[in-house]
């Protein structure tokens, strides 16, 4: 089933973020959102994540989904180690597994170290990672890859294009060279969304 948002509309004060907001996320497809920043691309992976409730209309299609989520600020356990990160959200991987994952990152070297020693673009792919490693049927990622160099971020955007195989991944991204990336290896539904709210103005 589908993620259905049905005139969706959305206040932060007195600040409308979503004005009777409609669009179809398909199932089991890659979207990304794109536009300006403060257009309401953030609040919209909110509400499908459950974050926030205090909105009008209907969102359909999130009964019984595994989401997986990457969010701006990384939510890592910065005390514990890179291992144990990813350890913690996935009790059904074997440690030889989790460890092959890591290496395939590019962090092997790390991988007993803590995550508050990292750089920002190594606690970046910690962050992917461990939202790889959970059971999840549709993957959010809201600016994923922002702080990797160009050699590393390749390297991520593959191993998501390969983990999300026939998932549903919904990508909130400025960059139109990620979107021109992932276009590559499959179909994208891209939502811009000033485009959007210029035509329903």
């Amino acid at each position: 089933m589908n993620i259905e948002f049905e005139n969706v509309s959305k206040k932060f004060g007195k600040e409308e973020v979503l004005k009777n907001f409609n669009y179809s996320f398909e199932d089991g497809k890659t979207s990304f959102l794109m536009g300006p920043s403060g257009i309401g691309k953030s609040t919209i992976i909110r509400i499908i994540l459950g974050l926030e409730k205090d909105y009008s209309g209907q969102v359909k299609g999130l009964e019984k989904r595994k989401i997986s989520a990457v969010f701006q600020d990384d939510s890592l356990c910065k005390n514990l180690s890179v291992f144990l990160n990813i350890k913690i959200v996935s009790d059904n991987i074997s440690q030889k597994e989790i460890v092959k994952k890591i290496s395939e990152m590019g962090l092997e070297d790390l991988a007993n170290k803590r995550v508050r020693e990292l750089s920002g673009g190594q606690k970046r792919r910690v962050a992917i990672l461990r939202a790889l490693s959970v059971d999840f049927d549709t993957l959010v990622m809201d600016e994923p890859f922002k702080g990797l160099d160009s050699e590393n971020k390749k390297k991520v955007m593959d191993i998501v294009i390969e983990a999300s195989k026939g998932k549903s991944l919904i990508i909130v991204s400025h960059d139109i060279g990620e979107y021109r990336y992932f276009k590559r290896a499959r179909e994208i539904n891209l939502l811009d969304m000033k485009e959007y709210k210029n035509l329903n103005i």
